[in-house]
């Protein structure tokens, strides 16, 4: 029986300054690499994002993630290619063990334009709602906490009575 062919993630981080023309033909000659001696499973593109450190005075990168069935052959020349690719700031390839699963969903949260108005009408909405409750909420225990502290201090003005009438006899 024959084993089954390895997966692997190659996680690959672009120059954001590198013409979008640049990074596109980047990604089609990876995927055409992959293709041509294995199979693509899934392609991410998890858009610019910063990076955990400074690589060349940069702190973004575009990420994108590309998951495949390859043989050895294919990640050679991939390792061959991406190392002197002008517009690849890093990359690595990782073979998954069996039963790994799907690789989370790291797209960016969309932007105010990119959301409908409506949407954003009924977030204010029950922003709004939310922020009236807690006004609410403080002002019950504003008003707790004042009923308790004029206790306490009707408690001490009756103590500091009791023991200052008789040192006046």
């Amino acid at each position: 029986m024959v084993a089954p062919a390895p997966t692997y993630d190659l996680m690959l981080m672009l120059d954001p300054k590198a013409e979008p023309a640049t990074r596109t033909k980047i990604r089609g000659e990876v995927k055409a690499m992959i293709e041509a001696g294995g199979s693509i499973i899934g392609d991410h593109d998890y858009g610019k994002r910063k990076m955990a450190f400074e690589i060349n005075h940069e702190v973004n990168s575009e990420y994108d993630l590309v998951q495949f069935h390859g043989p050895n052959s294919v990640l050679e020349q991939l390792q061959r290619t991406l190392r002197i690719t002008d517009g690849v700031v890093r990359f690595r390839i990782i073979k998954l063990r069996a039963g790994v699963g799907d690789p989370p969903d790291l797209r960016q949260e969309p932007t105010a334009a990119e959301v409908p108005p409506d949407v954003i009408a009924d977030e204010e909405v029950v922003a709004e709602e939310i922020v009236a409750e807690v006004e609410e909420a403080i002002v019950e225990e504003a008003a707790v906490e004042a009923e308790a502290e004029a206790e306490v201090v009707a408690e001490v003005e009756a103590e500091v009575g009791e023991s200052a009438a008789p040192a006046a006899e």
